[in-house]
């Protein structure tokens, strides 16, 4: 039996992994942001799943709430780094306060529990982080450029933190769903205001069409919640783990364009060296 620890499981992801999780026998220790929810958690599963309150922009909270749970709790084997939400404008529209609240949840309050929990793991020499970033994080779509990037700058901590951290036995996955049922696209996501008409001919068809595909994304976050089970269950996992055949799909494409890219641009960026 493993202590897995998940950040936002009130809903999405975070919630079914949860109950799959305890449905298995395993415990789950869940962040919430009001203490009706963190009741609610407690009775899911009692003895099994355990609720306590955080919002993980607040560092020292953090912080302290990590070392109650391995006191309270027990040592913690597993972190999922799974809160976080969207936000849908184009770049030019998006104020400095959208874009650091965006990157105050998805980035900097990933790295706030994982460097809270990191102590423990490495005086145990053992863990397995998994970040679940997006597929957004590896490739783009227009109207969602900050997302993205709070993403992209996480699977850069992500790649580097599992270099860093694989001598002391600790694994690093990032996980990158594709569209999946949850509400990323419906409720929680942040929509920032049209201001610039400029935009609307791309942006209103793409933003429309992603609302009312919400709740019939391709994605099961149960199929999802058994795949990163398996990869934790996994001698030799990932470093990154793609969900869903979209997910695939565009990034598969991405890194044909990207290499197309270097290959045709090739002689003109190797011309920059000092001459031998």
């Amino acid at each position: 039996m493993k202590t897995w620890f998940i950040t936002g499981v009130s809903s999405g992801f975070g919630r079914t992994l949860a109950e799959t999780l305890v449905s298995r026998g395993e415990r789950v220790v869940g962040t919430l942001r009001n203490e009706g929810q963190r009741t609610q958690f407690d009775a899911l599963s009692p003895g099994k799943s355990f609720g306590y309150l955080l919002d993980v922009r607040d560092h020292e909270a953090v912080r302290r709430v990590v070392a109650r749970i391995e006191e309270e709790v027990g040592a913690i084997d597993v972190l999922v780094n799974n809160a976080g939400y969207g936000y849908e404008g184009s770049v030019e529209e998006a104020t400095p306060e959208a874009m650091r609240a965006q990157f105050d949840v998805n980035l900097f309050g990933a790295v706030s529990v994982l460097q809270a929990v990191l102590p423990f793991m490495r005086s145990r020499r053992a863990g397995h982080i998994l970040n679940v970033t997006s597929m957004g994080g590896l490739m783009t779509f227009p109207g969602v450029g900050v997302y993205n990037a709070s993403k992209f700058a996480l699977e850069g901590i992500n790649e580097a933190l599992a270099s860093e951290v694989r001598q002391f036995g600790i694994k690093v996955t990032a996980i990158e769903p594709g569209a999946f049922r949850t509400d990323w696209a419906g409720r929680s996501m942040t929509r920032a205001s049209r201001t610039i008409s400029d935009y609307a001919s791309l942006l209103e068809p793409i933003s429309a069409s992603r609302a009312a595909r919400s709740g019939k994304q391709p994605g099961d976050p149960a199929r999802a919640a058994l795949a990163m089970i398996k990869v934790v269950e996994s001698e030799h996992p990932p470093v990154h783990l793609l969900l869903g055949t979209d997910a695939v799909k565009f990034v598969r494409e991405k890194i044909a364009t990207l290499t197309k890219e270097i290959d045709g641009w090739e002689s003109l960026s190797l011309s920059t060296d000092f001459p031998e």
